[in-house]
């Protein structure tokens, strides 16, 4: 019964979330363009949509909730872990530590060289913004291949059983 429940909790969240992504997409398609006055590219003859600042912040919060359900998730399953068998409980971290050298090692790759962008003027075009926007793709990029990976690997896998 209690798995039923939880079932219909995160479902209703999932539905939340799901509407409120909609209602800012559709903002952000069909909410029209900022005045020429208002425009933040160099060139004003192309469109800006009016509602691309309420689109980031929308993408920031669910990045941010679901980097707190992640981080939930292990501690919750670390502590968990912990009191039944210590050494499992570490080997539930390895996880967390592979994302974290990834992160690490696509810093290390990230280049510091501003950008040449005509018309920009803010204060994001330095060196660690611009080493953290690399470590950001890089690490995409590598856990997208994994991923890619892993799913061709055992969907082969389970051929030759």
């Amino acid at each position: 019964m209690g798995k039923l429940k939880i079932q219909k909790v995160s479902g209703a969240v999932l539905g939340l979330l799901l509407a409120a992504t909609l209602g800012v997409a559709g903002l952000f398609f069909l909410g029209g363009e900022t005045p020429e006055e208002e425009r933040l590219v160099a060139d004003l003859t192309l469109e800006e949509p009016l509602y691309t600042d309420a689109l980031m912040v929308w993408a920031y919060i669910l990045f941010g909730l679901a980097l707190a359900v992640t981080l939930g998730g292990v501690l919750w399953k670390f502590a968990a872990r912990c009191a039944v068998s210590p050494r499992s409980a570490l080997r539930s971290l390895l996880g967390v530590a592979l994302v974290a050298g990834v992160l690490a090692l696509s810093w290390c790759l990230g280049s510091d060289r501003p950008l040449d962008m005509p018309g920009y003027d803010g204060q994001e075009n330095t060196a660690f913004w611009l080493k953290v926007a690399d470590m950001f793709l890089y690490a995409i990029y590598t856990m997208l291949g994994l991923a890619t990976a892993l799913i061709l690997g055992f969907g082969i896998a389970r051929r030759f059983k």
